[in-house]
């Protein structure tokens, strides 16, 4: 089998070979092969393999076990009850990495992740790690569903390959429940600075895009600028950097490169700075945390200056600058460094103000999307190499006079050697619903209505795209 970690047969280590989990593909299958009911618990139906004895009565937690004295062998499942979203995938996948595999099992090693599956507006990322149990090797496989804004998992503990069968055929059994769609934030789009009520916004850069300041409505204000997005509320400021080669360059030494990360990006604008302290924290996924006290160059004002970012498996941190009167300050309103990598989420959702309405004129062009991945398989009893499979795809959008569109998808995917090619387009016409959402006449053969934002970078913008039927955005750029 070339798709999940397993142990040899002496149960003595790792075969190090899990690139992909088979197993994981079967999770949104709405049969089972189990002869026994189907129970549910809070938004998971699943159905219990024979033997597997129910050894827990908590309100948030339910666990499966079964052991095998004679061997010394045991699995354990646990199913969890959900909890409100942190607003995507990837925020609620690692949230619930460290607080329910790293805080409890200690991982030797960061997860290996598969790709997300989806169904029913559901998304679901699973990733696994060894740990050591009773000085043993053991395995930890976390699965995360999100979606409609609550957040559900599922862990997997064994010490051995023996029960991979039953795991597969209870995952098979798993399905999520339906629910109304999540109330999506309202946010009030306006055209002009000067018409908020919050005086410190500096004006917007203008850079040609209908929407630049943005007034949400838990009182936060983001206004494009040159280097950053500005995000005001009250005496608290946040400034979201764009990607910055010089200050995201890679360095071994964390300490290092937070410290690069603070002359580059924030030093240049403070005249004098005092009680430094870089405090970075080690972990597969790092935070860089620094904090000082300065006077800023424009104002002669004096701050506290924190920069902030998680360095995400995905790549995806940004560096974020909080800007506020005192110490005190910061810690009432994002809470007080401490020295674990996870619960930062109060930090780390600022990013998500990098978010700017669409109007039709803005669209106008061609926007592109690529994504390509490769997967290589190893045998999990002979460590020989099973192949590799690969997928590439390049999907556009060409907007033009009359609100006239264009779409295109073409796909290659399957094992190397053997690749099979699709294609398909459409063409139409699209209306704005509101400045968050767009409807297409024509995609695939019938209407779709995506939510639609821009987040900006330096010198452009990202368009986003999520089909409001199939959760999950989609980044596109403007290649003209």
């Amino acid at each position: 089998m070339a798709a999940i970690r397993t142990f040899s047969n002496d149960n003595s280590g790792f075969n190090y070979i899990m690139k992909n989990l088979v197993l994981f593909t079967l999770l949104f299958l709405t049969t089972s092969s189990l002869a026994q009911s189907p129970e549910t618990f809070d938004l998971t139906t699943y159905t219990v393999p024979t033997g597997w004895k129910k050894n827990n009565d908590k309100k948030d937690l339910v666990i499966y076990a079964i052991t095998n004295n004679v061997k010394g062998t045991y699995c354990q499942l646990g199913i969890y009850k959900s909890t409100t979203s942190k607003g995507n995938l990837q925020a609620d996948f690692e949230s619930e990495w460290q607080s329910l595999i790293v805080s409890t099992y200690k991982p030797t090693t960061k997860p290996e992740l598969v790709p997300a599956a989806s169904e029913n507006r559901w998304e679901a990322q699973g990733g696994v790690a060894p740990f050591t149990f009773n000085n043993a090797p053991s395995i930890a496989m976390l699965i995360t569903m999100s979606g409609y804004g609550r957040c559900t998992s599922i862990v997997v503990l064994t010490n051995t390959e023996d029960y991979q069968p039953q795991i597969e055929k209870f995952l098979e059994s798993v399905t999520m429940k339906k629910l109304e769609p999540a109330t999506a934030q309202v946010v009030t789009p306006v055209t002009s600075a000067t018409s908020l009520p919050i005086a410190p916004v500096v004006a917007a850069k203008s850079s040609g895009y209908k929407f630049n300041t943005i007034n949400f409505d838990d009182g936060w204000t983001s206004t494009e600028q040159e280097d950053w997005v500005q995000v005001v509320k009250g005496n608290i400021t946040v400034l979201i950097h764009y990607p910055n080669k010089s200050a995201d360059t890679y360095n071994s030494q964390l300490l290092d490169g937070l410290k690069n990360a603070w002359n580059v990006l924030v030093a240049p604008r403070y005249s004098t700075a005092s009680y430094f302290e870089f405090k970075p924290i080690h972990s597969w996924q790092s935070v860089e945390f620094a904090e000082a006290d300065a006077v800023e160059n424009n104002t002669g004002k004096a701050v506290h200056v924190v920069l902030f970012k998680i360095n995400y498996s995905t790549g995806m941190g940004k560096y974020m600058e909080f800007i506020t009167p005192d110490k005190k300050t910061f810690e009432q309103e994002f809470g007080a460094w401490h020295d674990t990598s996870y619960g930062w989420e109060k930090m780390e959702n600022m990013v998500g103000y990098n978010r700017f309405a669409v109007a039709e004129e803005d669209l106008k062009g061609k926007w592109s999307n690529n994504f390509s991945g490769m997967t290589q398989y190893v045998n999990a009893y002979t460590g020989a190499d099973a192949g590799a499979s690969a997928h590439s795809s390049v999907q556009n959008f060409v907007f033009s006079a009359g609100n006239n569109y264009h779409w295109d998808i073409s796909v290659a995917s399957g094992m190397v050697g053997a690749m099979k090619f699709q294609n398909t387009k459409s063409d139409g016409t699209f209306t704005m619903v509101n400045n968050w959402q767009i409807k297409f006449s024509d995609i695939e053969g019938k209407p779709k209505t995506y939510d639609v934002y821009f987040s900006c970078i330096k010198g452009a913008r990202i368009l986003s795209l999520s089909d409001t039927s199939y959760p999950g955005y989609t980044d596109y750029a403007r290649v003209n």
